[in-house]
């Protein structure tokens, strides 16, 4: 596996970020969706990297730089590689990007649901803990905010 920095350009990390994006409104109540489209994720405080076997994508995450520490976004497995590792690989190539950084914490926002099971499962293995409010976004009944300390 190859986890490297991705300009947006290539059909497979689009494709996978609409699938992404369609599933992240689809299962969000109202108002209550924040996962960003490919404009959003075309920031200069965005560093979007996706994972490779071959020229197969396995998945994709971004790390958005904030003054005090890095949020992350988009962090998405392709259908066809659940259960692989994939998400495991981007999540520790984030924070170690965090790091490289000079970040000492990395925070996220996330939804509630059957959805979103897996990935909760996936930071809580990391040691991410359920946190307060951070850059506009608030936790409630479906938004569940965490945090790790890197």
């Amino acid at each position: 596996m190859e986890i490297r920095r991705t300009d947006l350009s290539e059909p497979e990390v689009i494709a996978l970020l609409e699938l992404h994006h369609d599933e992240m409104e689809a299962f969000s109540p109202p108002g209550t969706c924040h996962v960003l489209d490919l404009s959003g994720l075309k920031q200069p405080d965005i560093d979007v990297f996706a994972a490779w076997e071959g020229d197969q994508l396995l998945s994709i995450g971004a790390l958005r730089s904030h003054d005090d520490f890095g949020e992350i976004k988009s962090m998405r497995a392709h259908p066809k590689a659940r259960g692989n590792g994939a998400g495991k690989a981007m999540l520790t190539h984030l924070i170690e990007h965090a790091r490289q950084l000079d970040l000492s914490e990395i925070k996220l926002e996330t939804g509630s649901g059957d959805v979103f099971e897996a990935a909760v499962a996936l930071y809580k293995s990391f040691g991410f803990e359920p946190c307060g409010s951070f850059a506009g976004y608030q936790p409630g009944e479906f938004n569940k905010l965490y945090s790790l300390s890197i």
